[in-house]
């Protein structure tokens, strides 16, 4: 990589991601270091952030315009990947989602989805000047429909919405009129009542649970209760670093994976609840100057993505483990365990330091 590209590398993101990371581990390691191998996940936590980083320095240092030059073959196999797994996938906890690496590895082509699909959403929406029909819009949606279909029917409800959220911000930013704008919202209403029939039983069940967690309170609402009570535990500083009791007695279900925030808000209380949120709000808005200073409008979409994708998970995921959102399954960016998840995050950070030091012609 070019020393004058280094010039213009984004360090508080690039910081703010590596503070996440490593804030991850210590949480992640108090989350299960009651368990019969907590160096498992530790190990396996060491291997994920290795290759992340891999994926982050590869993409930061290849033109996000080379990329997008190839959408069309990054689209193609990732539909690809998306059909192997309902062929050949590996199920857990009634989802198909998974390809095996072995034993002891596997991973999520929905996760890595998101990232290819906001290459090449952003080169395909780049390639029209103005939405002014009808004709133009629909090749766009029919490019993120399929791959959202092939997620929704693993079923992973979470990332099919992540995926709406990324095509949703990309349409905004690229303009689409109001009146679409609106269709595309009124469509969406009116289509709700079916999407609730599609649903499986227990996605019905978390939402009824969401209004009212006492209805089951043993059942499908005792996670979202027992993470309240976490989070409230630790009030002002927290019960200190490996010290929290949910976690030591177990009573949160998947605790390092969709709730390990409840970690941080009963061990590091309020203040170490802020901090993390204080380094998503520096990457966001590290991120979110990115978009606004990149050198074309194809940099532009693809930094938004990003953002929308991100933004999304934290909200999310903080929400659900407060009783703000169902519980939909979603990791925590950086944090939770899933080497798929973080990967893909990181190779997010990667495009976006790539936008930003190409932000400038570089002159040789």
């Amino acid at each position: 990589m070019s020393k004058r590209l280094l010039r213009y590398l984004d360090w508080p993101l690039l910081a703010a991601m590596l503070a996440l990371m490593a804030g991850g581990v210590l949480v992640l390691y108090s989350a299960v270091h009651n368990t019969p191998n907590p160096a498992e996940f530790v190990r396996a936590r060491a291997v994920h952030i290795i290759i992340a980083l891999i994926v982050l320095g590869l993409l930061a240092a290849v033109d996000y315009q080379a990329i997008a030059r190839v959408w069309r073959s990054i689209l193609a196999g990732t539909v690809l990947a998306l059909l192997a797994v309902l062929v050949m996938g590996r199920t857990s906890f009634g989802a198909q989602r998974w390809i095996g690496l072995g034993p002891l590895a596997a991973f999520q082509p929905a996760e890595l989805a998101k990232l290819a699909l906001i290459v090449t959403l952003a080169k395909h929406i780049d390639g029209y000047k103005e939405f002014d029909s009808w004709r133009a819009l629909v090749p766009v949606l029919a490019h993120a429909a399929l791959p959202l279909a092939l997620i929704a029917r693993q079923p992973d409800l979470g990332t099919a919405l992540v995926v709406a959220a990324i095509l949703a911000a990309m349409l905004f930013v690229a303009q689409l009129p109001a009146r679409m704008l609106a269709a595309l919202g009124a469509a969406a209403a009116t289509v709700a009542p079916l999407g609730w029939r599609l649903l499986h039983d227990y996605q019905r069940h978390r939402l009824l649970v969401f209004l009212d967690p006492s209805a089951d309170p043993l059942g499908g609402g005792y996670a979202l209760i027992q993470s309240k009570i976490a989070v409230g535990s630790g009030q002002f500083l927290g019960k200190g670093l490996l010290h929290g009791t949910q976690s030591l007695l177990h009573f949160i279900p998947e605790q390092h994976t969709d709730f390990i925030f409840t970690v941080v808000g009963e061990e590091f209380g309020f203040v170490g609840a802020c901090v993390l949120l204080g380094l998503f709000a520096l990457w966001l808005w590290r991120a979110m100057t990115i978009a606004a200073q990149a050198k074309d409008r194809l940099g532009t979409l693809m930094a938004v993505g990003v953002v929308a994708m991100v933004a999304f998970h934290l909200v999310v995921n903080v929400g659900m483990t407060v009783g703000l959102m169902p519980i939909t399954g979603i990791p925590l960016p950086w944090v939770s365990h899933g080497g798929s998840a973080l990967i893909t995050m990181a190779g997010a950070t990667g495009l976006l330091l790539s936008i930003g030091m190409r932000r400038k012609k570089i002159l040789f």
